[in-house]
């Protein structure tokens, strides 16, 4: 079995589990089945099995391959189960020895050979801005092709975003008033692609709290798809070259603006353990990594804030909050901007259904997910919903659009900026426009 520890460790792991079913209600495919196999413990189960056969059962595939891997399970769990490291394991022997079909197998290649690599990524901006000026989606949706014979390909149309121009930026943006630290940021792949507003914003929240912002080129991707689907070997390639990439930056901190990039960081040292060249190297570059909302609380405010008079509805991206425990830094923010109410969401631990490509791979039950968790954001009435996770402001614009739901979707740096420079909420939601149910923009 190929795995990120030694099959004896795992099943160390796979002990702690006693079967309580305290994760059961937090777990977004058992919620959805009511299938032991697709519950966490029995997943947990199903792994003891393979690691005391030497590897998974046939009959195990799909109930892995349904798992998001979201973490929820981690949070509830009262005897303090490390579920990341087994279901990482299970992908991995999955991923190496499992039967597929050839469609699978393709799918899985188109993946993988796209969304990893930030400048393919870019090369799609320009045919997808055309497409959605065309107005083909419209048609598309109206004859439900793509639903019935390529759901994952349906998948994809679905939660491509309105596009607009993206901004460079510069290897460094200068502190605003006296420096207080010196950073690295992280420019990522979807949201460097899809949202490079984000990063924009975060350039600048970052100058105005008084930090140098050191942004390297040819990042590249941080592996997080990868190790979280179980493909090791290509997670630890990514993950060497984005480790020299900020060495050689020479920050006091590195700043992640996607929820499930600076979880795969913050586990590097795991993941390099056994790579004598590397292992330390990835050890001390895990212990720099910080959520964005997680440094600004901890550098402090000293930029004046304006006020912004809305409610907003706050969403937990897994990997922020199960796989990072950072949950009151974004609230804490947020709480800081004058004239800015908070509504929670229900269900704030169950998983979107984004979980990666696990919309484009599972589009069925991510399309389930996504609307339960729509209904849920709409339910609070919200001018504006807030995430800090790329992935998750597609798939839930995506559902809130489904359901006829107009509610725009900003990250959370996109807020506090908005509050820094004086603006608006309504030149927020005007510049976040959620696609119709027709395919146009909305207005």
């Amino acid at each position: 079995m190929t795995e990120f520890s030694s099959p004896e460790r795992l099943l160390g792991l796979a002990d702690d589990c006693v079967h309580c079913g305290f994760c059961l209600p937090s777990c977004p495919t058992y919620l959805l089945w009511g299938e032991e196999m697709d519950s966490p413990r029995g997943r947990i189960h199903l792994i003891r099995q393979g690691l005391e056969a030497g590897g998974m059962p046939e009959a195990a595939t799909e109930h892995v391959d349904a798992c998001l891997g979201c973490l929820a399970c981690v949070t509830a769990c009262p005897s303090g189960v490390r579920y990341g490291p087994l279901i990482e394991a299970a992908r991995a022997d999955v991923e190496e020895a499992a039967p597929r079909g050839a469609g699978d197998r393709l799918l899985r290649r188109f993946v993988f050979s796209l969304f990893p690599y930030p400048e393919r990524l870019r090369l799609l901006r320009g045919p997808l801005r055309a497409y959605q000026a065309s107005g083909l989606p419209a048609v598309v949706r109206r004859l439900g092709w793509l639903d019935r014979f390529a759901p994952p390909l349906a998948a994809l149309e679905r939660i491509a975003p309105p596009l607009r121009s993206a901004p460079r930026l510069p290897e460094r943006v200068p502190a605003r008033g006296p420096r207080r630290a010196v950073v690295g940021m992280l420019t990522g792949c979807v949201q460097s692609a899809f949202f490079p507003q984000v990063n924009a914003a975060t350039a600048r929240v970052l100058a105005l709290e008084g930090a140098d912002v050191i942004i390297p080129r040819g990042q590249g991707c941080c592996g997080a798809l990868s190790a979280h689907s179980g493909r090791r070997e290509e997670a630890r390639r990514f993950a060497r070259r984005l480790i020299a990439r900020f060495e050689r930056a020479g920050v006091d901190a590195i700043v992640v603006n996607s929820a499930g990039c600076g979880s795969a960081m913050k586990e590097y040292a795991e993941l390099l353990h056994d790579d004598p060249t590397w292992a330390e190297r990835a050890r001390r570059l895990a212990g720099r990594v910080r959520d964005l909302s997680e440094f600004l609380v901890e550098l402090g405010p000293v930029a004046p804030r304006h006020e912004l008079a809305a409610t907003v509805a706050y969403h937990d991206a897994c990997h922020l909050s199960h796989g990072q425990g950072v949950r009151a830094q974004p609230r804490a923010l947020l709480a800081g901007v004058p004239g800015l109410r908070l509504a929670e969401i229900e269900e704030p631990a169950v998983c979107c259904g984004s979980a990666g490509v696990y919309n484009v791979l599972q589009p069925r039950a991510a399309a389930d997910l996504g609307e339960r968790k729509a209904r849920n954001v709409a339910a609070t009435g919200a001018q504006l919903l807030v995430a800090a996770n790329p992935g998750c402001t597609l798939q839930i614009a995506s559902a809130l659009r489904r359901q006829g739901t107009t509610m725009a979707v900003a990250h959370v740096v996109e807020v506090l900026d908005a509050s820094l420079r004086g603006r608006s909420v309504r030149s927020l939601i005007a510049e976040r426009p959620l696609p119709s149910a027709t395919g146009t923009e909305s207005p």
